[in-house]
């Protein structure tokens, strides 16, 4: 049965967050065929730096065409990997999509792994502005980070007590952002300190497997991802591509262009790989658990609480 829009206009919005590996994904593509099976229409929003990007599948477990064909994803091949997708362009992004879908009474699950993406997209939030000839310019001034905190003391005495003194990259950051917008660096952070959606009506779920499973799921997806030809899919985007910083630092991507260049034997990228993922999940749940709305629950309780009968909702 196909899916059929809520022309009531109470699309629902859901978030399904989790550590790489954690499985998602699965879960989400699940309750959307399920949703749609039950006639109401659901599709999937992918709240992910990498798999917004063309030509980067394989390392970034990207749905299958054929998966994407079924059901509806969005923000997936949105920009080439030359683009320096900055948080702020995909938060005006993902934000139209949503904005869009849900008005045509399409409900939506976004799924992501990064904290800062996600709330970025959820949160009100708002990031500085960025002028690469002001920070060219402060690079030149300050050219190592003792020079630049001192100049960061005497303008921003607040961002100063919370930056490093050897954070050269930060420090120059926020000598850019006060030169360009007038306030303190530290008043942009401030905001990192509000847990609040704004979206109306908004259901978070958040997988934590046992940390044991998650490293084992990390390993086999590794494994996988090689097998499937990820070294060759990192020769193919810098065939086809110059890729942007961002691109570049993707897990999986780095180390394979690592053993490209002849930087890393290839006998051992699976494991740096897997070390380097790992660690990166980590992170992850560090960075879930210290928001109140991610609350640890597993896939069968989440697959029973956003699945529909027909034409009833027990989301």
């Amino acid at each position: 049965m196909p899916a059929e829009a809520d022309l009531t206009g109470h699309a629902q919005l859901f978030a399904l967050l989790g550590a790489t590996a954690s499985g998602k994904s699965a879960l989400a593509i699940d309750v959307a065929r399920q949703r749609r099976a039950a006639g109401r229409a659901t599709e999937i929003v992918a709240i992910d730096a990498f798999t917004v990007y063309q030509g980067m599948d394989i390392g970034t477990a990207k749905p299958s065409q054929a998966i994407r064909d079924e059901i509806p994803h969005h923000m997936i091949d949105v920009y080439t990997p030359d683009h320096d997708l900055t948080v702020a362009e995909f938060q005006q992004a993902a934000r139209h999509v949503i904005d869009e879908r849900r008005a045509l009474g399409i409900d939506l699950i976004l799924v992501g792994g990064s904290g800062l993406y996600w709330r970025a997209v959820v949160d009100d939030l708002r990031f500085p502005p960025t002028d690469a000839a002001v920070r060219q310019a402060l690079e030149q001034a300050y050219p190592c980070a003792e020079s630049a905190y001192q100049q960061l003391q005497q303008t921003d005495q607040e961002a100063a007590i919370q930056i490093a003194p050897n954070n050269h990259r930060r420090i120059i950051r926020a000598l850019e952002v006060g030169q360009l917008t007038g306030k303190s660096f530290a008043a942009f952070a401030r905001q990192w300190e509000q847990f609040a959606s704004r979206y109306d009506g908004l259901t978070v779920g958040y997988l934590e497997p046992d940390m044991a499973e998650l490293q084992a799921q990390i390993a086999l997806r590794t494994k996988t991802m090689l097998s499937e030809g990820l070294l060759n899919e990192a020769r193919q985007l810098r065939a086809n591509w110059s890729l942007s910083r961002t691109a570049a630092q993707g897990i999986g991507y780095a180390e394979a262009f690592a053993v490209l260049d002849g930087h890393a034997p290839q006998a051992t990228l699976e494991e740096t790989i897997t070390q380097r993922t790992r660690r990166y999940a980590r992170r992850q749940r560090t960075w879930f658990r210290r928001d109140p709305r991610c609350v640890a629950m597993n896939r069968q309780t989440l697959f029973a609480q956003w699945s529909v009968s027909k034409g009833v909702s027990h989301a």
